[in-house]
């Protein structure tokens, strides 16, 4: 089950990164996580770094409140998206996040 967490600073999911893809695209959940293809490879970070500016495109959010918390080499992060700067609430951004589940975007 895709879990949404608020916390102090934000809004905290799973994603499951599946990168040297042909184009970039949310294209579901898998296991606990959204997945989401990536054109980069796996190397000297930039998957990750393509995987916060795409998820930025996407939400419509900017993306220096995106950060990657765990899994920095691994195809399942943590993401948090700081709702600090007071711009969006928690609610705002987990309706986002919820948004990309239900319409698979490329």
């Amino acid at each position: 089950m895709f879990d949404i967490k608020k916390t102090d600073t934000g809004v905290c999911f799973k994603i499951y990164v599946q990168p040297k893809a042909s184009k970039n695209a949310i294209v579901g959940l898998h296991d606990d996580a959204l997945k989401i293809r990536l054109t980069a490879p796996p190397v000297d970070g930039a998957a990750n770094k393509l995987c916060l500016k795409y998820l930025s495109k996407i939400t419509g959010i900017s993306k220096s409140a995106f950060e990657i918390t765990a899994g920095h080499t691994s195809r399942k992060k943590h993401i948090l998206i700081q709702c600090q700067n007071g711009t969006l609430s928690h609610n705002e951004v987990i309706e986002k996040i919820k948004k990309l589940i239900s319409t698979k975007t490329s």
